[in-house]
């Protein structure tokens, strides 16, 4: 148990690093932004929250890339992991630009969220921004997930980590009007975004093209790199359901983000700091249940289930202990944290509060995302999507809701209702995982016995 445990984080590692730099960069601009106003800080909350569902959705797209090239190199199949890489990459470009299309044409849907004016103001053009910014943020994670799949994690690691310094300096730069630039404000951190991500994206782009590593994958595009629709149904199989599931769970915030905005611009600025502090952490979990799912669908591809109970049972404890960890963080940390976003005493206090409510659902929120990354391995994608949707939308959101309104207790009623929604979904995936796998080997092992 302790050795897969090891195993797995050795390879979560550079994945964690990874979503750690891309989260960062929220994070960063979060703090930049903040240091000018708390509404500055909100209308970058508002755009963040109204693009988060699409944008969660070409994630889960992505994923399906990691799953399939997983499976074959589990299977030591190098032509269709090429065959893999090229038609995911075409079905996530086309996925990029329909999201980007999608937001920067729809943004005018701002003006009717109940949100402040002013904010809104201010969203508009950051909007745009932000949504072309999609499409180098998507590619770059397609040719992650499958330098993922692959398990080679650290070249993705770099460049994340190299996107942060890049990002600082062009905040830096043009949300202050440093060294002769414009003084753009927020509109220069969506500036300072695309341009990031685009950097990061070519240059991973040119690494897999050119390094030795990936040259046997290269070597065989004459033949594997072809669109196929059964490449693109297979994809799809695990990219939509994954995509649902990730919207889910980010719909659920981000709409949860969107109603305490109509409560005021304190009160989503506050929500803003929380979730962006819960964000993180959260990154932690993503890339371990990343690894977990990687290493159980190069299990499947030998069709170990033994191995695929054992990397499922370390990961999920491994998960439990680093959630522990979190709360406890949370808990000591919650009046120091939201000082590193903004200074305003109204909007600190209630940080403060909803960072307690964060701390609770620290060990679900981990636990729920190695459940469902695990089952994403095993190619487990459908019962998992209705099970997140019954979780958030149908028990944890609504809840939520009639606490925060008809009880009146506003967006500390909003949080408890998202707790209530990550304690479903771990218990839900995580039994349904355990069961699975159980199942599967007992019938390996009467099948051995006949």
């Amino acid at each position: 148990m302790k050795n897969e445990a090891s195993q797995t984080l050795k390879l979560a590692f550079p994945i964690i690093i990874g979503e750690l730099a891309q989260i960062a960069l929220h994070l960063i601009d979060s703090a930049m932004v903040g240091a000018i106003s708390y509404k500055q800080l909100a209308a970058a909350a508002l755009v963040i929250n109204a693009m988060n569902i699409p944008f969660v959705i070409g994630i889960g797209m992505t994923i399906s890339v990691s799953q399939m090239v997983s499976l074959a190199n589990g299977r030591r199949d190098a032509q269709l992991v090429s065959h893999y890489l090229f038609n995911g990459f075409c079905l996530c470009a086309l996925t990029a630009v329909l999201i980007s299309l999608t937001l920067v044409f729809g943004k005018d849907i701002l003006h009717h969220l109940g949100q402040d004016p002013e904010v809104v103001t201010l969203a508009i053009p950051f909007m745009e921004l932000m949504g072309l910014s999609i499409i180098p943020m998507l590619l770059f994670m397609t040719l992650k997930q499958f330098a993922d799949g692959l398990e080679y994690t650290r070249t993705a690691m770099i460049l994340s980590l190299a996107g942060m310094p890049i990002n600082i300096l062009l905040n830096w730069l043009l949300i202050y009007g440093n060294w002769g630039f414009p003084r753009l404000e927020l509109l220069g951190a969506g500036w300072a975004t695309l341009i990031t991500r685009s950097i990061i994206f070519f240059a991973l782009a040119a690494v897999i093209l050119k390094h030795k590593t990936f040259r046997k994958y290269i070597a065989v595009s004459s033949n594997q790199w072809k669109l196929k629709a059964k490449t693109w149904r297979e994809l799809l199989h695990i990219g939509v359901p994954s995509s649902l599931q990730i919207g889910m769970e980010a719909g659920a915030f981000a709409v949860s983000g969107i109603l305490i905005g109509t409560i005021g611009a304190i009160a989503q600025a506050a929500h803003q700091i929380a979730l962006s502090s819960a964000s993180f952490t959260f990154m932690v979990s993503m890339g371990l249940a990343q690894a977990g799912s990687i290493r159980v669908s190069n299990a499947l591809g030998r069709s170990d289930w033994a191995k695929i109970f054992v990397i499922g049972k370390s990961t999920i404890l491994t998960a439990l202990i680093y959630g522990v960890f979190c709360a406890i963080s949370f808990a000591v940390l919650r009046n120091v944290i939201p000082r590193g976003f903004n200074d305003n005493f109204e909007v600190l206090q209630m940080a403060a509060l909803l960072l307690l409510f964060a701390a609770i659902f620290q060990i679900s929120d981990s636990t729920q995302a190695i459940g469902a990354g695990l089952l994403r391995g095993i190619k487990d994608v459908k019962v998992p999507t209705v099970l997140i949707g019954i979780a958030y939308w149908v028990i944890g959101l609504p809840v939520g809701y009639l606490l925060a309104f008809r009880f009146e207790m506003g967006a500390v009623g909003m949080w408890l209702g998202l707790i209530i929604g990550l304690t479903l979904a771990s218990v839900f995936l995580i039994t349904r995982f355990l069961k699975m796998t159980r199942r599967n080997i007992q019938a390996q092992e009467s099948g051995l016995n006949l």
